[in-house]
């Protein structure tokens, strides 16, 4: 069986993350035949034109090159501000810069985990807008929106202590494998 290939980006560099246990969840409840690789990127600077004229760093390179050779993205991220959080915006710019972009045609799904009830719905949508203009292929069902997020994970072993959220995020890694294939297929 050929193995998916999964890599993920956190929208918050906190160790101790709801989003980064969210990861935690996805790698556990993938299906069989799938792999998921959370990938760092505290070393991303902020963008400068200045800079990317002379060359991407050398850590907005090795990311953008391990996305581009992953078969899907998962993006789980909070919201900050009714919006995408600042450093995973700044990440997301570094990556997009040049035709060679890495999440062309990239089969991606998006899950916000907030404190608040919505769960980070508004930044799941904001963040389907960057996507979309990257020519992403953007999941669309079953979106997660895991609201209360704090009481729905361990704080010590970050291990999801609800079912409900555990079902949610089994389903949506289920059909991110199948999209990640029905894209495969698209591409021909």
């Amino acid at each position: 069986m050929t193995t998916r290939d999964i890599v993920a980006l956190c929208g918050s560099l906190r160790a101790a993350s709801v989003n980064r246990h969210v990861v935690q969840l996805a790698r556990e409840v993938l299906p069989e035949g799938a792999s998921l690789t959370l990938l760092e990127w505290r070393e991303v600077p902020v963008f400068d034109a200045d800079d990317y004229a002379r060359g991407l760093p050398a850590p907005v390179a090795t990311l953008r090159e391990r996305i581009r050779a992953a078969d899907g993205v998962l993006i789980a991220t909070p919201e900050y501000n009714f919006s995408i959080p600042g450093g995973l915006k700044n990440l997301i710019d570094w990556l997009s810069r040049g035709e060679d972009q890495p999440f062309n045609a990239k089969p991606v799904a998006i899950v916000s985990a907030a404190p608040g009830p919505l769960g980070g719905a508004r930044v799941q949508y904001d963040l389907r807008k960057v996507m979309l203009f990257l020519n992403a292929m953007p999941l669309v069902k079953p979106e997660v929106f895991i609201g209360h997020a704090p009481t729905k994970f361990d704080a010590e072993s970050g291990r999801c202590t609800d079912d409900t959220t555990r079902k949610f995020v089994t389903d949506q890694m289920a059909a991110f494998a199948r999209w990640i294939d029905a894209v495969e297929r698209m591409r021909g």
